[in-house]
């Protein structure tokens, strides 16, 4: 059995720095706030090459309470790719806001920045770009597009830990970036975590407000604020796991060039890569007309693959008073109609990966 994600062999690389990570939490009697966090917060924060970075719950909330601290409110609009995870959708209805979907480039499956501007009217306030797959979206011209229309940019970098745009780690290209530190994330914590980066001290420190029940000093609220703190727990793990996530994203990295020449002409959609852009390789996500079908025999060869993400948020139960009809989106329901990702993390080994190349070229010739 070749399973899609191992999330046992991180744990059991590091174990030694890790236990003694939580060894020093536990010991410290300290469980909220404090030295761990404000420790990860600077090294993250240095990572992404940002002046701030404000620890949150987790990656939904990294995202809300960054639209909250933009002023995003009901009767705005946010610009968001109609191809992504429903969180992306998620924090702008939590505002009161209303997602305005954009379709993707068909060959980088982000938003496409040339349908932005035919999407903004008088009530948008922020484009909100996610880095889908680990794959940095344009940013170069959506951020011309925002600036030309007065408009913020708020990153979702949920997938995207250690991703480069034009050279530069994804952190700071925007006005913001919410990030996600969910286990299964190229830097994953132990339950779940999040953050904001960004170089705007104003903005950095009404997150900080609104994370800890609108308040700064202890029983005075300024603002009705949140309860959505990063554990000092989850931060001395992504302390420690922080200091090998490059190493780690160039073993993802290797692994999709292997799967990039063992797939190359079989007649798989493979990631195209542009290039200004390093992916952090979050996913290797391939696309066929027949993948469910690619999907099962995957599953009879002991491989797992999954599909990101098989109803795009339109079309989900959660958005119905939007009216959006089938087909309103094409190019996302096409995706999600025939998207497969394939086994991918720092932890698979060489050998299991032309397994899985194998096994999918058999299964294509099957189905020939």
């Amino acid at each position: 059995m070749i399973p899609f994600l191992d999330l046992k062999a991180p744990y059991l690389e590091l174990k030694q720095e890790l236990d003694e990570a939580i060894a020093r939490v536990v010991s410290s009697g300290w469980f909220i706030g404090g030295g761990e966090v404000d420790q990860f917060e600077a090294d993250f924060a240095q990572y992404c090459s940002a002046t701030h970075a404000v620890g949150v719950a987790n990656g939904l909330d990294a995202l809300h309470l960054a639209l909250r601290a933009m002023d995003v409110g009901p009767g705005d609009e946010v610009i968001v790719p109609s191809n992504t995870y429903i969180a992306t959708w998620l924090a702008v209805s939590q505002c009161g806001a209303t997602p305005v979907p954009v379709e993707p480039d068909a060959r980088t499956y982000n938003i496409d920045p040339a349908r932005i501007e035919a999407a903004i009217t008088p009530r948008t306030k922020v484009i909100l770009p996610v880095h889908l797959y680990g794959q940095p979206a344009d940013m170069a011209p959506i951020l011309a597009i925002a600036r030309k229309h007065g408009l913020r940019v708020l990153e979702d970098g949920a997938q995207a830990h250690g991703a480069r745009y034009k050279g530069q780690r994804l952190g700071a290209h925007g006005d913001a970036v919410a990030w996600s530190f969910y286990p299964g994330k190229n830097l994953g914590a132990m339950g779940d975590g999040g953050a904001v980066t960004t170089n705007d001290a104003q903005l950095a420190e009404r997150i900080r407000v609104l994370r800890n029940y609108g308040s700064r000093v202890k029983y005075v609220n300024e603002v009705q604020g949140y309860n959505s703190r990063l554990d000092p727990l989850q931060a001395a793990i992504l302390r420690v796991k922080l200091a090998h996530l490059d190493e780690w994203n160039g073993r993802r990295s290797a692994i999709a060039a292997r799967y990039q020449q063992g797939l190359a002409g079989c007649g798989l959609t493979l990631p195209h890569v542009p290039d200004w852009a390093e992916p952090a390789w979050h996913l290797y996500v391939v696309q066929h007309p027949k993948r469910d079908a690619l999907h099962k025999a995957l599953a009879d060869a002991g491989v797992g693959s999954l599909i990101h993400y098989p109803i795009p948020p339109h079309r989900q139960k959660a958005y119905t008073q939007a009216e959006w009809e089938k087909g309103a989106f094409p190019l996302a329901e096409r995706m999600a109609n025939q998207v497969l990702s394939l086994p991918m993390g720092p932890h698979l080994p060489a050998n299991q990966a032309q397994q899985v190349a194998a096994a999918l070229l058999f299964s294509m010739g099957a189905d020939d």
